[in-house]
């Protein structure tokens, strides 16, 4: 078998894994407002059970009313929680799989309005910039604090539980006791290492008390904080033996507090194992198990790291939303149409804070599992997907896969349209495996494909399908600006396909995601590179760990920005542009101008398909210049509608 590593069983405690594939907690706001698992939690665990997880973690789960984060967040602060938890315990049983859950008292990541109660922590020390200050929790409320814990664990193994994780890491409560940048107590609770560590120990004394070595106890940590002042890998390896000496089961080794979440989930551009370093140092440490997390997308590194000792479990957590069924298809050796997380962030932590259902670009079945029904239909339809880009492509394989005569049309010669381009740009590469998976999955199904072929009315009129799906993308939007039509500019969606070659000075004229990102394409290889915004920062629609590496890269490469400019004029060689005050200013003198001003939708055949159609969708771009997520979520919805 390949990845024999991987599929080695292990003892946490009393608790025997099968594998080294593991779920981590991940919010997904899909509990119950009474703090209770919904019908979509289970199902959505009992997917990634079904896919062959060996350890499933579940959520964050708040052990003391007062300290719940958010209006759909798990809880096991009462015993009517338990029954929800169990069901979720009970399937994933039935698949196979173990289930630990994870304690956790947001501190002063928490939410006021949420709980109903003000946010504490260890000191009155704010978690951010527009955050509230916590008060700092007294020492009354600690000791009956750490009851909460060790009730909750008592609710976790009646709901069956085979483990729970006290949650130490990234700046919630018991975090902000561990660290001296947060934690400026004078009591018997701050101080020294000792003192620090005390509200950990107790937690775990707690616990175990009250269900002794029943189940496993394990506590997630930080391998390091990464700020100034706050726990580093050799404060955090002290922490795991101190705590391996207080009797737990094992560790799951995490990074960063929340104000650099760029390495808690690591955007694309950081590549899998980038925790490696560390938590081969923290490894060293303990004698315990110690599970691993990195943006792992595939089973090649983790079976290599296990094999090798540098750890014990791997951690697969936005990779687990993107494709529950990694572990089997590693084991099946089928890994070809593994679909890859790509680490836009778009639907799961994005959505997270905002308090939403997570989803996800490249699986937008996540969370929906019970209500996708992909059984075969008992009416097959002949359908025409006008559409090779992500959601044509998505939308045609499900059809495929449920009995329909499905074929895909493509104007292009190759399939992946806007998402193809967006591997392009500098760590954006994974984004290539994302459409190649599709593509392969669209192979797999059965669906006909023709390349290189404009649908006309005609072709409607001669098929005669029962449905047609519109996926015919967007177009760079024009601006009815003097000199847009020049022959001399170029289009950042050219560039970028390498249809054209800028010289060496470049402007250009557009900062949103696609124009930033040409520019970073540029400027990355040794172009002068100027871009022009309307707006007050460039790259303003980039979700903000992407853009914390894109501005850093700007940077490197000597990228100029500049804002506030309403483009007025296009010239063959730059812009005329209005500043706030009303004063034009030419910005002339480059030798290309690129034009990234946004998108239009593209759709020919909206008015003549449901002549020759009795159902007609239109979905992603085509409808309306949107982003990935919405095209594959248009495209799913789509699918559900076609009986």
């Amino acid at each position: 078998m390949r990845f024999k590593n991987m599929f080695q069983p292990i003892h946490i405690g009393p608790m025997l894994v099968p594998n080294r594939f593991v779920m981590p907690p991940m919010c997904n706001n899909y509990a119950q407002p009474d703090g209770n698992m919904s019908d979509r939690s289970v199902a959505y665990y009992r997917a990634r059970a079904l896919g062959g997880f060996g350890l499933i973690i579940v959520e964050a789960t708040v052990v003391d009313k007062k300290a719940k984060g958010g209006p759909r967040k798990h809880c096991l602060y009462e015993d009517n929680q338990i029954q929800g938890l169990k069901r979720v315990v009970d399937i994933c049983h039935a698949c196979g799989a173990k289930v630990s859950v994870q304690l956790q008292h947001a501190g002063p990541e928490g939410n006021a309005k949420a709980a109903g109660y003000p946010i504490v922590a260890a000191s009155p020390i704010s978690a951010g910039p527009g955050r509230d200050i916590p008060n700092e929790i007294t020492t009354e409320e600690l000791y009956e604090l750490i009851e909460h814990y060790g009730d909750a664990a008592v609710r976790a193994r009646a709901a069956g539980c085979d483990a729970v994780e006290v949650h130490c890491a990234h700046g919630y409560l018991v975090s902000s006791f561990l660290s001296p940048q947060t934690n400026k107590r004078v009591d018997e609770f701050g101080g020294t290492f000792e003192n620090r560590m005390r509200l950990a120990r107790l937690i775990i004394e707690n616990i175990r008390k009250k269900v002794g070595h029943s189940i496993a106890l394990l506590c997630r940590i930080n391998s390091s904080d990464e700020v100034p002042g706050g726990l580093d890998l050799r404060d955090n390896s002290l922490i795991a033996a101190y705590l391996e000496q207080c009797g737990i089961d094992g560790l799951n080794v995490s990074r960063s507090v929340h104000i650099h979440d760029e390495y808690m989930w690591a955007p694309t551009v950081i590549h899998a194992g980038f925790n490696l370093d560390h938590v081969s140092e923290i490894k060293r440490a303990v004698s315990i198990p110690v599970i691993t997390i990195g943006r792992f997308t595939d089973p090649y590194l983790p079976d290599l790291l296990v094999g090798e000792g540098r750890c014990d479990l791997v951690a697969f957590g936005r990779q687990s939303i993107a494709d529950p069924w990694l572990p089997n298809k590693a084991a099946s050796d089928t890994l070809d149409d593994l679909i890859p997380c790509i680490a836009c962030l778009q639907g799961c932590v994005h959505n997270m804070f905002q308090g939403k259902p997570i989803t996800c670009l490249v699986n937008p079945m996540v969370g929906r599992e019970a209500e996708c029904d992909t059984c075969p239909t008992d009416s097959p339809k002949k359908i025409m997907v006008v559409g090779g880009g992500v959601g044509g492509m998505y939308a045609a394989t499900l059809l495929a896969r449920k009995g329909h005569a499905v074929t895909l049309y493509e104007a292009e010669d190759r399939l992946g349209g806007q998402m193809r381009l967006a591997a392009i740009p500098p760590g954006k590469g994974d984004i290539t495996g994302m459409v190649r998976s599709y593509i392969v999955a669209l192979e797999k199904s059965g669906c006909a494909v023709r390349l290189g072929t404009e649908v006309t009315e005609a072709m409607l009129a001669a098929e005669k399908p029962d449905c047609v799906i519109l996926a015919t993308g967007g177009r760079p939007l024009k601006l009815p600006i003097p000199g847009i039509e020049l022959p001399e500019l170029m289009e950042a969606v050219d560039v970028l396909d390498g249809k054209v070659a800028p010289g060496r000075s470049v402007l250009v004229v557009g900062g949103g995601m696609v124009g930033s990102e040409t520019a970073d394409f540029l400027g990355e290889r040794g172009f002068q590179v100027t871009v022009v915004e309307l707006r007050e920062d460039v790259a303003a629609d980039v979700i903000s760990e992407h853009r914390l590496f894109l501005m850093k890269a700007f940077e490197k490469n000597g990228v100029k920005v500049v804002c506030n400019a309403k483009v007025k004029e296009f010239k063959p060689d730059g812009v005329v542009y209005e500043r706030p005050d009303g004063q034009a200013v030419d910005l002339t003198g480059f030798e290309s101008v690129v034009v990234a001003m946004g998108a239009s939708a593209h759709n020919p055949l909206k008015d003549v398909a449901a002549k020759h159609a009795k159902e007609v969708y239109v979905i992603g771009d085509a409808e309306k210049a949107c982003r990935a997520l919405d095209a594959t979520y248009d495209a799913l919805e789509a699918v559900l509608k076609i009986n």
